[in-house]
């Protein structure tokens, strides 16, 4: 992974901000639930009988809980790369309708070769550091005619705060990627019928501090290397203020979100091959507890 690069988003800290996060991201995570309804819906139209569904950077297990539903007949497996994150979506569980839990990063994913027959990820991919590696695992995992769903995040996100913090050389907003790079990433990975869409929405916010408190308790702060790592000085931070508030209407400001869609299809194969190092899903329940860097 290149570590050089100042947007580059270390899966270490990915990890740890959603662990701190896993207790309250429920109650902040208001964008997350009507895109992961969204992009549900886009399954509607898909003729899709799945055995093995895979819910990737699944969270509190919501979209799990939902996709069981969905696929009465289905094994369920939720896997995020935070563990926290997974022990809260034990509370979607229920007792006659149960998915797993696994914990592991999407670059390298713990799942068998052609195993999967749907890959559904809602806000994940953005916080991979390199998607073509993502891709790349997730055509290996799954069965040839398997699809792949997910939403992502583009680059006018947070366009209003991108542009308010932009008086310093630092990064303070992700590097969002361009929907035509995430198809030709999925046609390199060896996708098939790749299609790509994206919608604009605007969340409004009372102030600057509320869009700023909500990212936190979701997780969804600023970890590229590039980031201030210091305290900036107030004056700055003011001024920075002052120019996110010149947005204000109707006594709210606002927070774009351009939001990617993406669906593909596992290219047939003849064959395929178990890759190096390999290894099989293992439930949470049955991970015991170790120190993480």
């Amino acid at each position: 992974m290149r570590t050089h690069d100042e947007y580059f988003l270390d899966p270490r800290h990915v990890r740890r901000a959603f662990d701190r996060a896993s207790s309250t991201f429920d109650a902040n995570a208001a964008i997350h639930t009507e895109l992961r309804q969204r992009l549900l819906e886009r399954l509607d139209v898909v003729k899709l009988q799945p055995q093995t569904v895979l819910d990737l950077g699944a969270g509190t297990g919501h979209a799990a809980r939902a996709l069981q539903d969905r696929y009465r007949s289905a094994t369920v497996v939720a896997a995020d790369i935070s563990v926290r994150m997974l022990e809260q979506a034990r509370k979607q569980q229920r007792w006659l309708r149960r998915f797993g839990r696994v914990a592991c990063d999407a670059h390298r994913l713990s799942f068998h070769s052609a195993s999967i027959d749907l890959v559904f990820s809602n806000l994940m991919l953005q916080w991979c550091a390199d998607p073509d590696q993502v891709f790349a695992e997730l055509a290996r995992v799954l069965r040839p005619g398997g699809l792949l769903t997910f939403s992502s995040l583009g680059p006018d996100t947070l366009r209003e705060l991108r542009a308010a913090w932009s008086s310093d050389d630092r990064v303070h907003v992700h590097r969002f990627i361009d929907m035509h790079d995430l198809g030709d990433a999925l046609m390199r990975a060896g996708f098939a019928e790749p299609v790509m869409d994206t919608e604009r929405l605007t969340v409004t916010y009372r102030d600057v501090d509320a869009l700023l408190q909500e990212m936190r308790l979701s997780g969804s702060t600023n970890l590229a290397a590039g980031r201030s790592r210091g305290l900036r000085s107030a004056a700055a931070d003011r001024a920075a203020r002052e120019r996110y508030e010149a947005s204000r209407s109707a006594g709210t400001v606002p927070a774009t979100l351009e939001v990617v869609y993406g669906q593909a299809w596992a290219a047939e194969k003849s064959t395929r091959s178990r890759a190096p190092g390999e290894s099989f899903a293992i439930p949470i329940d049955r991970i015991g507890r170790r120190n993480r860097s």
